[in-house]
This record gives structure tokens, C-alpha cells and sequence, in this order.
């Protein structure tokens, strides 16, 4: 019985001709002796009728015996519902097919949850929807989003392949090179005592591609981090990874943006508008707090540290005298915040490193506060004038050096805006969608415990140009050749220029970063030895594929648009994993476990 028809594509035009259709039973219906069934594939689903008077009864007892999700196979002529019965919210709700035969091709056992319901489905546990993640994946609204995660990564093949880029597989058992995120490793059976890792990116790969002659490349590439989880992160994720030889930073900018500009029509027949806004780090920082700032609304950072560098208040005045800034942020209409969600702020300036946070309502016409009888009147109207401080407003301070006080204050805006999402008096727009590049990221950050730099991006990215003789005088003033692309707050992706000299190469691991001559040697001598035959300028980027998905299916976690993700702890409930060996396979590969026991 092959089916003629998917479950979406029958119409009144298809009224007279016979039809056989496959699936799932969505529902089952028994209504004055007659047995209504729908059937669903992942196209979509269409009504089928049993009439007992027209049928063997051998065939209307073995339709009435089915449960949801068997699988069938249904035959019969399609025919228009009758008067009154049409259902409008299905494309196929005009028609039906008056079933002649019937084929169970599979029965179903109870279901541990329903699939066919999709408010019910919402508050099924997610541990259980991941246990059981073929059920899960019957869902219509995960098929959507897988439908939608094939549709843009066959958007983004055929963009590269006109923009003249090479589709290129990178090797998946790679070197381990720790000094990034932690790796997950693969000990080799051949090379006793030896192992693999799997691949933080294709980084390396991706640039001898570029000594190679490549120029352009690109590929759907699955990276692997032994990180802890969150919403969106997985231990193995994909990015849209690409590299391009003899380009500058806009020609990067350009690229992306076309590739945004097709992924958001054909996934969503929206027209992005381009170029991009653009924001140095230090920008995001003063204004947002943050370096991947949601611009979609204000609630913007103020500094207050020339106002209050003679300030009565001597934590202002001594954070000031320390080097530190005083940064201010008005979250209109917030005033109302209760005490727990003071607590809340608190909690996140001190895991940041301040002592507390102070605050000033405004309600009744008053400024409530300790710290206000410490201002003077010049500083309570430079606050008034520049803040626009009305009845109901909170206005929030922190003092501390410049990165942190942003971070602070940066934190803090993103979670009063979701307390004033949460009660209505912050309204955006689902649909809205801002984008901007945040670039001129310093090249290096200071490891204050080790007392060494690190860097900010990786060891690979070139410091901009007239930066370069900073790096033995005065690393922290050195920009690199970094950007990061975000959208409504999250980062889509990251990218740099490349160092493509070996002597710049070598003097950013050895003497900037501090990591001795052997070990350089040991784990990135080839890459250096490739340099020395003509590497090309070049540079690349990876976004964050899983996320973007996410982003255009509007789903809260990462999970939803992955067939088959992980738990936040790292496991795969459907398949019990990882798990235990046997002794013979970590004898082959010349290995003993130990494990430490729990208290």
C-alpha cells in the first residue's frame, strides 16, 4: 500500500480520486457509529472516516482497536466533509477520505506522554521528553524547527558556493591544545599512551587551508567542548565555520551580513535591513555593560565619575581616587522592585566583586535612600537632568574600576528588563530583530592570580596594525583585529583577522603570552613551520549555528532545535550515555580507571 499522498496535500481539488496515505494516528474519534482518524506525518494531518455500513467488519474492528501513534496505512476515495464540519485550522480540514482499507503497519504501546497536544506537551518534564526524544520529535513544532534548521543550512551551502567558497571537511581527531577550553579526549589504541581531542573548532585546520591555497572555505562544522551546560551550550554543537585569504575586516562584515540578509528571508521572508550598526567594546561597555548588548531598548548606562570625584560620599569619591569610575543606570518604572528582587541585584554586583549596591527610589516625590544625604545639591541635579529622573524610577549605582562597574551595572540591566517584561511595563516586539557588530576588542585580558596576560579572543588573532609595538611596552592597550556579530543580545558568532607572519606568531605565544619555547614548539610548531612557506593575510569567522536556529524558531533553549541534544549535566537519557566499558577496552587501549568514591 504506498502511499500517493502526503498528510498535507490533499484538497477539494483531489475530491473523486483515490488516495493512500501513511502515519501516525493523531487522534481517534468513535461519533454515532462512525470512527474518524487522523492521520499525521510530518507534513501535516488528514481526516479518514470508518463507516461500518460501507466496511468488512473484520476492518472496522481493527480501526476501532487503534490507539494513538500506531502506524497505518489508510486507502479510499477523498470526498468533501460534510456541511458544517469543515475544520479551518488544518489546510486539509475541507476534505476527508472515506476509508476502504486499512493496513496497521505498527502498533503503539501507551504513550509516556502525549505528542498530539501541544499545550500538554509544554508541561511535560524535559527530562522525560529527552528520554523519549523519538516521541518528542513527533511533536508538529519540533518537525518545524528541524524542517527550518535543513532549510538554512542548505541557504547557507548555496550562499557560499556563489560567493566561490570550498565546502571542506576538517579532521574531527585533532592535537590537544589546552590552553582553550577544555577538551574532550580519545586515547589511541595504535599510539599507547596517546590521544586525540576532538576539536574545539577548525581553527588551525581552517588557517593551513589558507597557506594551502584555498582562499575560501567553508563548512557546517561539529565542534566539541568539556564545558559545563546552559541553555546555549552543548558539549557538541555546530557552527557555520569559513576562512578567506587576502581580505580585510569588511570584507567580512559584507559577507555576513548578505548571508544574515538570505537566512532571515528564507527562514522567516523577512527583510534584514544592512549594513549592520557597529560598536567598539568599549561602547558596549559604557553604554550596555555588556559586549553583546540588546539594543531593542534603552535603560542605558550613565558615568557619573567626573560629577563625583569630590563627593561628601566617600565610597564614590574613594573608588574614584582608586582609579575605579561611578556608573550610573536608571530602570524607569521599577521603583515598585520588591525586596527580593533588590536581593536579586545585590547578589549579582557581589558575585562581580562589589560589597553591595546602592540604590535611590523615587516614590512620592521623594529620593528613598541612605546614600542621599551624602550629595550635595550640584550632584542630585546632574543626576536629575542627565538620568531624566521621574516618580517610579530606580536609579542604580556602581563604583568599582571601569570593566567591572560595567559588568555590574550590565548584569543588572539585562534583569531589570525582564522584571519589567514580566510585568508589562517593557514592551518588545517579538519579530524585531537588531543586529550589530561589536569590534575593537582588546587583543589581551590580565590574569591577575597567574599574573599574565591571555587572550581575549585567541592566540591566533592579529593585533591591529599600529598596535603592534604595544605589545612589549603596553600590552593592555593593544586592539585586536576581533568582532563579534549580535543579535537581540546574543552572540551569533566571533571572528578575527589572523597573524599570518611566524616572527609575530611566535612573539604573541612566547613573550606576550608567556608560554615556553618547547611547548609552543610541541603544539604549535607546524603551524608555524606551515607560515614560513607563505602564509596569505587572512582571517575568518564560526557562528554559532544551534543558536541561530533557535533565534529564528523562538525557542528558549538550544535543545529544541537539536535532533538529539544533551541534558544541562551532559548526558543522553534516550541512549543511557556516557556510560561504563568493558575491561577489555580500556585494556586495548592500555588504560585504568579510577574513580574517586563519594563520600
Amino acid at each position: 500500500m504506498k502511499r500517493t499522498h502526503h498528510c498535507n496535500e490533499l484538497r477539494p481539488a483531489h475530491i473523486g480520486r483515490n488516495a493512500t496515505l501513511s502515519g501516525w494516528v493523531h487522534s481517534r474519534r468513535d461519533l454515532g457509529g462512525l470512527i474518524f482518524i487522523d492521520i499525521r506525518d510530518r507534513e501535516g494531518r488528514t481526516q479518514t472516516v470508518f463507516d461500518p455500513s460501507d466496511l468488512p467488519k473484520e476492518l472496522f474492528d481493527r480501526a476501532a482497536a487503534l490507539r494513538s501513534e500506531c502506524v497505518v496505512s489508510v486507502s479510499g476515495p477523498v470526498r468533501t466533509r460534510p456541511p458544517g464540519s469543515n475544520n479551518p485550522k488544518i489546510p486539509t480540514g475541507e476534505i476527508e477520505i472515506a476509508a476502504t482499507s486499512l493496513e496497521v503497519l505498527n502498533m503503539a504501546a501507551v504513550l509516556p506522554f502525549p505528542v498530539d497536544d501541544p499545550e500538554v506537551a509544554k508541561t511535560v518534564n524535559e527530562e522525560l521528553r529527552l528520554q523519549y526524544r523519538y516521541l518528542d520529535l513527533r511533536r508538529p513544532e519540533m518537525v518545524r524547527n528541524l524542517r527550518l534548521r535543513s532549510k538554512v543550512a542548505t541557504a547557507s551551502r548555496v550562499y557560499f558556493d556563489a560567493q566561490g567558497f570550498l565546502d571542506v571537511e576538517t579532521p574531527t581527531l585533532f592535537k590537544s591544545t589546552p590552553e582553550g577550553a577544555r577538551e574532550f579526549l580519545v586515547p589511541s589504541r595504535m599510539h599507547p599512551g596517546k590521544f586525540y581531542a576532538l576539536p574545539q573548532s577548525p581553527q588551525q585546520f581552517k588557517q593551513i587551508l589558507m597557506v594551502g591555497g584555498v582562499e575560501k572555505y567553508f563548512q557546517m562544522a561539529r565542534c566539541y567542548r568539556d564545558e559545563d551546560l546552559r541553555a546555549d551550550r552543548q558539549p557538541e554543537f555546530t557552527q557555520i565555520d569559513l576562512e578567506m585569504s587576502f581580505i580585510e575586516r569588511e570584507d567580512i562584515y559584507t559577507l555576513i551580513e548578505g548571508l544574515l540578509k538570505q537566512i532571515w528571508k528564507t527562514a522567516l521572508d523577512r527583510d534584514i535591513p544592512t549594513p549592520f550598526p557597529r560598536l567598539s567594546f568599549q561602547e558596549a561597555l559604557n553604554r550596555y555593560g555588556i559586549d553583546k548588548p540588546d539594543t531593542r531598548y534603552g535603560l542605558e548606562l550613565a558615568d557619573f565619575t567626573g560629577e563625583f570625584r569630590a563627593s561628601a560620599f566617600k565610597i564614590f569619591s574613594g573608588a574614584i581616587a582608586a582609579g575605579g569610575v561611578i556608573k550610573v543606570l536608571n530602570a524607569k518604572g521599577l521603583a515598585d522592585a520588591t525586596q527580593g528582587q533588590i536581593e536579586t541585584m545585590t547578589e549579582y554586583a557581589k558575585s562581580l566583586g562589589a560589597k553591595g549596591l546602592a540604590y535611590i527610589k523615587v516614590e512620592k516625590g521623594e529620593w528613598k535612600s541612605p546614600i542621599v544625604r551624602f550629595f550635595s545639591e550640584a550632584e542630585k541635579a546632574a543626576l536629575a537632568q542627565r538620568l531624566k529622573i521621574e516618580e517610579g524610577d530606580l536609579i542604580l549605582f556602581a563604583a568599582d574600576q571601569w570593566l567591572t562597574a560595567c559588568e555590574i551595572l550590565g548584569k543588572i540591566r539585562g534583569y531589570c528588563a525582564d522584571v519589567l517584561k514580566s510585568s508589562g511595563k517593557l514592551i518588545i516586539d517579538p519579530n524585531r530583530f537588531d543586529f550589530l557588530w561589536v569590534v575593537d576588542f582588546p587583543l589581551l585580558a590580565l590574569d591577575k592570580e597567574q599574573n599574565r596576560w591571555y587572550s581575549s579572543h585567541h592566540p591566533f588573532t592579529a593585533p591591529v596594525a599600529e598596535d603592534i609595538p604595544l605589545l612589549s611596552t603596553d600590552p593592555k592597550k593593544v586592539r585586536g583585529q576581533h568582532y563579534d556579530i549580535v543579535v537581540n543580545g546574543v552572540e551569533l558568532g566571533g571572528g578575527s583577522i589572523r597573524i599570518h607572519q611566524p616572527e609575530l606568531q611566535k612573539l604573541v605565544f612566547e613573550q606576550v603570552l608567556q608560554i615556553p619555547p618547547e611547548m609552543v614548539q610541541a603544539r604549535f610548531g607546524y603551524l608555524l613551520e606551515a607560515f614560513r612557506y607563505g602564509a596569505p593575510p587572512h582571517g575568518g569567522i564560526a557562528l554559532g549555528f544551534d543558536r541561530l536556529i533557535a533565534i529564528l524558531c523562538g525557542a528558549p533553549s538550544i535543545r529544541d532545535v537539536i535532533a538529539f541534544p544533551k541534558t544541562a549535566k551532559g548526558a543522553d537519557l534516550m541512549t543511557d550515555s556516557p556510560a561504563g566499558v568493558e575491561a577489555r577496552q580500556l585494556r586495548d587501549l592500555y588504560l585504568e580507571v579510577k574513580v574517586a568514591k563519594k563520600d
